[in-house]
């Protein structure tokens, strides 16, 4: 049993470098058990010095997101890291577990006896687990002194999100779009059909019975659809919107947070997919379709209009003109419902880079870290001046060959990325203007529904937000018609009876504290520092 133990731990961290699959297999096999696994206790003396043998260095654990290394070079091995390396005087080992249930396998890692120094990760719940059983450093003291471009550069809202207990655990990576999500639609087809772009719900409506009944492609074939999601419901937060509502968020109602999924607009939002469904206006197979399964039916020509994301037109829409010339997308305005117009906000922080409580090398890492936002940026979010982008005409052009080999260096700079205006233009204008990527982006901004909830999940969300996500079934079988519409309602009920109410007294309290700290910072900015006692809200 210990030898298999040890052979199903050795081929999960099959992709790491070799002297970190030994250390992590034994590392783990030893804190999960020592008898089982054979272990001795001069094994974990082994692994220190084995690890400690090359010099100072520092070992970072990062999630590839599907992203690949062009031949010859790998992750330890490429020209961006040599640059870092080179850059910083820091030696940096690079550890990409497979991406696949990721969250897992870095677990694995801090059961160890011997963590690395620094962990990416996106998932908060993660980090709140293991901030509350203090197995990640407190980085306050350290972040002043190593760091002070990150410091300086991250609000202090931002930094609110990464504390507990009024101690930083994580450096944050912060998305540098506000939402992600925008619709098109085939201009061809409308001009074809003689429909204008329409605005409204009832209006897209009227265009998806057009799409569906006639043959705006002109090739003789009806289409069975006018538009789809993918499972999850995946790309469909405009419809959403319509309604007032997005899925999965905390929104503020008369002063209190409650959550989306179980609110009157969202049971009438379902009504209306409902209602779309059963026209045979939406694929009913959208439970069960991928992203690129979505993308393909876009690109074949199979529907005519969709939700698609702000870079989409250097995607999906780049490949359907280049399948069809004449196929042209526009994008539509968020359709105007009777909640409203909008789309959900993505997170402000997109990862979490977390020291192990463990790891004698914070120091080092924060330098590393505070070197990405900086002086390194430009580099690793552009790539090499002259071999991947030049300017011209007074701004930058890229040579997208060039870009797409060595987009990998995103994975590095990634870990501290810190976006601004002028600097987010700049890198998308350099991509190619007829993408439209800025404009997109200021396209989606004004109609962000972003998250009221804004901070690292409380235990109630640790404990139970993965067993009530699993209840969305539910929601997707109500707009499928295999079960009543009023079924939503003992959906809501048994979210609340099964955690959710606990979320929710939790996630007020959080808000009611965060009001009130606003309040007291609003004093101490016209008064000036408050005395101990002096707080107005003091009982």
């Amino acid at each position: 049993m210990a030898k298999k133990l040890l052979n199903a731990l050795t081929t999960m961290v099959m992709p790491m470098c070799a002297r970190w699959r030994s250390i992590l297999a034994a590392a783990t096999c030893c804190s999960l058990a020592l008898s089982l696994a054979g272990c001795h206790p001069s094994n974990v003396d082994w692994i220190k010095s084995e690890r400690d043998r090359t010099g100072p260095s520092i070992t970072i654990v990062l999630n590839s997101l599907g992203i690949k290394f062009p031949e010859p070079w790998t992750d330890n091995d490429n020209p961006y890291l040599s640059y870092i390396e080179d850059e910083t005087g820091l030696q940096v080992e690079v550890i990409i577990p497979p991406w696949h249930r990721y969250e897992d396998r870095v677990g694995v890692m801090m059961m160890s006896s011997h963590t690395p120094d620094l962990i990416s990760i996106s998932d908060p719940n993660w980090v709140s687990h293991y901030a509350r059983k203090q197995m990640l450093a407190p980085l306050d003291q350290l972040i002043e002194r190593y760091a002070p471009q990150l410091k300086e550069r991250i609000p202090a809202e931002v930094w609110e999100q990464v504390s507990f207990n009024g101690q930083v655990y994580a450096i944050p990576s912060l998305n540098e779009a506000k939402g992600l999500e925008m619709m098109y639609i085939r201009k061809d087809w409308l001009d074809r059909l003689g429909l204008a772009p329409p605005k409204t719900l009832e209006e897209i409506v009227a265009v998806l019975r057009a799409f569906a009944a006639f043959d705006p492609e002109g090739n003789g074939i009806r289409n069975p659809y006018g538009t789809s999601f993918f499972e999850d419901f995946g790309r469909s937060s405009p419809w959403f919107g319509a309604f007032g509502v997005q899925l999965n968020q905390w929104v503020e109602r008369d002063g209190k947070l409650v959550y989306s999924n179980i609110l009157p607009e969202m049971k009438d939002a379902l009504a209306f997919l409902r209602g779309l469904v059963a026209e045979g206006l939406v694929d009913p197979l959208f439970p069960i379709q991928t992203q690129r399964g979505l993308e393909r039916q876009v690109i074949d020509g199979r529907l005519g209009l969709f939700t698609g994301t702000w870079y989409d037109t250097r995607g999906v829409l780049e490949k359907s003109a280049a399948r069809d010339p004449q196929a042209e997308w526009i994008t539509l305005p968020y359709p105007q419902g009777p909640g409203g117009a909008g789309t959900y906000g993505l997170p402000t922080v997109r990862s979490y880079q977390v020291i192990p409580a463990a790891s004698p090398h914070a120091v080092e890492v924060l330098q590393l870290l505070n070197f990405i936002a900086g002086e390194g940026r430009d580099t690793l979010k552009f790539g090499f001046e002259g071999e991947v982008w030049a300017w011209k005409d007074g701004r930058r052009v890229t040579n997208m060959g060039m870009h797409n080999r060595d987009h990998y260096r995103g994975l590095y700079a990634n870990l501290a990325d810190i976006p601004e205006s002028g600097y987010i233009r700049s890198r998308l204008d350099s991509l190619g203007l007829h993408y439209r990527l800025y404009d997109n982006l200021q396209h989606i901004s004004p109609h962000v529904m972003p998250n009221a909830f804004r901070s690292l999940p409380t235990p109630a969300m640790t404990r139970y937000a993965p067993m009530l996500a699993k209840k969305n079934d539910r929601l997707i079988e109500i707009v499928l018609g295999e079960r009543p519409l009023d079924d939503f309602d003992a959906y809501a009920a048994e979210w609340l009876a099964e955690g959710g109410e606990e979320m929710s007294n939790e996630a007020n309290a959080w808000y009611q504290f965060s009001r009130n700290q606003a309040k007291r910072e609003a004093v101490r900015d016209v008064s000036g520092p408050l005395r101990e006692g002096s707080d107005p809200h003091a009982p």
